[in-house]
């Protein structure tokens, strides 16, 4: 099924594929900072038993940094359900 967004102005897909790029982009930078920046030294990944050992804060900006990545995943599926199924699922219903 084509994109919905296809008969749009320019400046409005422009726009639209703007705010894609930048939930995405979102979601890249959380991540690397989660599994690549704020970790203890030797660990790459999930904590698993080193949680308990790490200091609070670092433990506090990992979880800030994890729930930016929800709220980016969160954004992304709302704004594509609203802007990409939503219509198609209406132009389905009318045909």
């Amino acid at each position: 099924m084509a994109s919905t967004t296809r008969d749009l102005p320019i400046i409005l897909r422009l726009i639209h594929w703007t705010l894609i790029v930048n939930f995405i982009t979102g979601l890249g930078y959380a991540a690397w900072m989660v599994f690549f920046v704020v970790r203890p030294e030797g660990i790459s990944g999930p904590l698993s038993a080193a949680a308990k050992s790490i200091p609070f804060e670092m433990m506090m900006t990992r979880r800030l940094y994890a729930m930016e990545f929800w709220v980016a995943v969160s954004g992304l599926a709302i704004y594509l359900a609203l802007t990409e199924i939503l219509p198609r699922q209406l132009s389905r219903m009318r045909s």
